[in-house]
Formats: structure tokens, C-alpha cells, sequence
């Protein structure tokens, strides 16, 4: 059975279930949630949990299973706007995470999204005690649903005082390293590695993500590239070994719009960024 098909059933299920797990929470049809009045605020949860939990079980299990879902949603609604309560205006608090691709089993439940094909954006509650990545059990529940504001809040407050230097790498090349010490939140600058390049970039960077606090770029001008990836590749494993809150220990070259390309040690290991280095000038 499909979840749809178990909605009309269900729905009556909840609504006579209510008055006695939730006397002051009722369903509403227009979007097919259950709302839950909680002191000044309330909660919402989407009933399309529990519709496939019974489009699983047989017809006779169905009131069992609204009891537990109703139950399990009226705990968390009470946890999740304490929460809220206790956080203020919890929207203030979400940032954006950039971390290496999750697995399935890791991004489920979570509020995740794809950030290009070696990376995830993860919403996070930025909280020394109550923070961590956002759920999307929590997010139903506290009403976050349009999440577009949460790049901003990350720039505004947590990358607007980033700091950007040149470090020696081999004798004449530099690296140009972007940092801010103890940030969860300078990796969410990989997909806007240009604004730390000199222009024109006609032929992209080498970028290292090592630790999530710390970006290293080195632009691409001559076919030099070729002696600096591989000593570039093993700062940044060196410096993702050591890290307290470690990204991803590898190399991407970063070129046209916004592409991040994984690189080997070596540059022929690469066909795109071989053909490259045949064209770029020597020095």
C-alpha cells in the first residue's frame, strides 16, 4: 500500500486520538499536520510519518502506530519548543556547514543539501551547549522551513572577520591562506574561492579544505603548478592529520563556474588538468 492510499484512515485516526494524548493540539487538514500548542509558541508535525509507518503494517496495526507517532511527536514538540525558548529566536542560530559528501545512512533525518559533488551544506544550530546540526524532526517542529537566510547569517557572523595571508610553500610561491582560528564555518567559503584570488583567474586555483577553519589557495598562473601540487597535496594532509575538526585531507583544482575537480598527487593523474599544464605558459 502506498502512503497516500492510507491517509484518509489515518487522519481519522488522528483526529480521534488527539483529545486524549493531546487535548490541546488538533490536526489541520489544509496540510495534513497535527499542531501542538506548547505555552506561547507552537509546534507542527507533517503526518506523512506516520502514513508510512502504516502503509507498512497491516490495517489492525494502524491504531497502535498513530498512538506511538502522536506520542513520539507530542515529547518531541515539547522538547523541540523548549528548545526554542530556551535559544530565543532559533532562526538567528542556523549557519551553513560545508563538509565532505555524506553517506546516505548519515545525511538521513538530517537537514543537508548537496554543495556541487564532493560536498554537503549542513544547517547547524550554532550553540555551545544545545547546538549541532539541524534535523529535520526539529525543523518541522520549530516551523523552519525557507531556509535561504542561513548562508547570510553565516557570513554575516561568523566570516565576515576572516583573515587572509601569503605563506611561502617553495622559494618564489606562495600560498594564500584563509582563516579563522577555532571556526567550524571558513569551509563554507570553498564554493567563493575567487574573491581571495587576484583577477583575472583565467586558470583557477589549487584549494585545500584541510580543517574547517582554514582555506589554502594557490592561483594557477604558469605550468610551475606542476612542482607545487604535489608539496601543496601534502601540507594539506599534513595540516587535516593534525586538525582538532578535520575537512577533507585531499586537492581540488577549482575552475569555471564554481567547479571543484579532485586531484592526485600527481598532475598526469588528472586528464583535464594535464591537458591544462600543456597549456600554460613556463617561467
Amino acid at each position: 500500500m502506498e502512503p497516500l492510499d492510507a491517509a484518509a484512515d489515518v487522519h481519522e485516526l488522528i483526529r480521534d486520538v488527539l483529545p486524549a494524548l493531546a487535548p490541546s493540539a488538533w490536526f489541520d487538514s489544509g496540510t495534513s499536520e497535527v499542531v501542538l500548542p506548547v505555552g506561547r509558541s507552537e509546534a507542527r508535525a507533517s503526518s506523512w510519518t506516520v502514513l508510512e509507518r502504516c502503509a507498512r503494517e497491516s490495517r489492525s496495526a494502524w491504531p497502535r502506530v498513530v498512538d506511538e507517532w502522536v506520542r513520539e511527536v507530542t515529547d518531541r514538540a515539547f522538547l523541540a519548543v523548549g528548545e526554542m525558548e530556551l535559544f530565543g529566536d532559533v532562526r538567528e542560530l542556523l549557519r551553513l556547514r560545508i563538509v565532505p559528501k555524506l553517506a546516505p545512512g548519515d545525511r538521513e533525518g538530517l537537514v543537508v543539501v548537496p554543495a556541487g559533488d564532493h560536498f554537503d551544506a549542513m544547517v547547524m544550530i550554532e550553540h555551545p551547549r544545545y547546538g549541532g546540526p539541524l534535523t529535520k524532526a526539529r525543523a518541522g517542529l520549530l516551523g523552519l522551513h525557507k531556509l535561504g537566510y542561513v548562508m547570510t547569517n553565516t557570513h554575516d557572523r561568523e566570516l565576515a572577520d576572516v583573515a587572509v595571508r601569503t605563506q611561502p610553500l617553495l622559494p618564489g610561491r606562495n600560498v594564500r591562506v584563509v582563516t579563522k582560528p577555532g571556526s567550524r564555518y571558513v569551509s563554507a567559503l570553498l564554493s567563493e574561492v575567487d574573491q581571495f584570488l587576484p583577477g583575472p583567474n583565467e586558470h583557477g586555483a589549487l584549494v585545500g579544505v584541510p580543517c574547517h577553519s582554514t582555506l589554502l589557495l594557490y592561483p594557477i598562473t604558469s605550468a610551475a603548478v606542476r612542482e607545487v601540487l604535489p608539496v601543496f597535496a601534502d601540507v594539506v594532509r599534513e595540516m587535516h592529520a593534525d586538525a582538532e575538526d578535520p575537512c577533507a585531507p585531499g586537492v581540488y583544482w577549482s575552475h569555471g563556474e564554481r567547479r571543484l575537480t579532485p586531484l592526485p598527487a600527481s598532475p598526469e593523474g588528472s586528464p583535464e588538468f594535464s591537458t591544462l599544464l600543456h597549456r600554460l605558459p613556463e617561467e
